[in-house]
């Protein structure tokens, strides 16, 4: 059987302390699952890790795509409107148009709805 390198993050403990080599925080994933319908009451130790490894995935992609927005820009600091060239022009991203075309001040309510979602 194959041992975990030592840097691998697994023997060590993963990203700060968590198990795993999870870059997102396993707890908090697990939390907004069980708040997302009345029907969820319980969730499996799988389940996190999955939503977990799909959204550091997602997350990559939409940031490698905004860069690229942002190199065709001649800029070397990422903006909110290259996250809005990229989910312009990728139709998967379409359910965040919405979200990306929003005002400002939408932006600020949507900040204090997800404070809100961690407490």
């Amino acid at each position: 059987m194959r041992q975990a390198g030592a840097f691998s993050g697994i023997r060590s403990g993963g990203i700060a302390g968590r198990t795993g080599p999870h870059a997102l925080p396993l707890a908090r994933i697990k939390k907004i699952m069980k708040r997302s319908g009345e029907d969820v009451k319980m969730v499996s130790g799988e389940a996190p890790l999955v939503f977990a490894k799909a959204c550091e995935l997602f997350i990559q992609e939409l940031t490698r795509r905004s860069w690229a927005a942002a190199l065709q820009g001649k800029r070397r600091m990422l903006r909110r409107d290259d996250v809005a060239a990229a989910v312009a022009a990728t139709d998967v991203f379409d359910f965040l148009v919405a979200t990306v075309g929003s005002t400002a001040g939408d932006l600020d309510d949507e900040a204090e709805c997800f404070a809100s979602m961690e407490s």
